[in-house]
């Protein structure tokens, strides 16, 4: 202690003042505050227990009742923060829960129809491939028939000439008539 006054005395510790000055001596500043709050407290205390001590009481009693109240109060709202806390959790884990549902759900609604329209372009594929092949049947046979047609006309025809160079009018024209006919009912039969 006798450190402490010497250098709270001492010519260096005040230099800006004549002899006072600022003490930077962190640990120095805080004792000797601190003694002067001590003392001063002691002084004071005394005056105040000594003459009203059933006042000091109530007002430490009523101190106490409302640091109590307090803290009561501070529980109960740590309680209800903790429960909401709980409930939004709760709900946010319902919320993912109900989250990953959708999403799958989603994905499997998108993988149905995926399928569906696979399904619908394999059918239509299948259709448009059976319809290609009916009208290339269609047009072969329509192709076979011309060509029969015009075998047929041409045949007739040479059969015609070489009937005309080779006989006489009258077998000819009885041949003529015949193939003629024949020809004109095989056309009717045709068409």
């Amino acid at each position: 202690m006798k450190n402490v006054t010497d250098s709270i005395t001492s010519p260096s510790y005040w230099p800006l003042a004549g002899g006072f000055g600022l003490n930077t001596n962190i640990l120095e500043i805080n004792l000797i505050n601190l003694g002067v709050v001590m003392g001063v407290l002691i002084y004071l205390g005394k005056g105040v227990c000594a003459s009203h001590p059933s006042e000091l009481t109530n007002l430490l009693g009523n101190r106490k009742r409302t640091i109590l109240s307090t803290i009561r109060d501070a529980e109960e709202r740590y309680r209800e923060a903790t429960d909401r806390l709980e409930q939004a959790r709760t709900r946010l884990q319902q919320a993912e829960v109900k989250a990953d549902e959708i999403r799958s759900n989603g994905l499997a609604r998108m993988e149905r129809e995926k399928r569906d329209l696979i399904n619908a372009a394999d059918e239509d594929s299948k259709r448009l491939e059976e319809s290609k092949n009916s009208t290339i049947r269609f047009e072969e046979q329509r192709a076979i028939e011309q060509v029969r047609q015009q075998v047929s006309r041409l045949a007739l025809e040479r059969a015609l000439e070489s009937l005309s160079s080779r006989s006489n009018s009258g077998s000819c024209s009885r041949i003529i008539d015949y193939h003629i006919g024949l020809l004109g009912a095989m056309e009717s039969t045709i068409d």
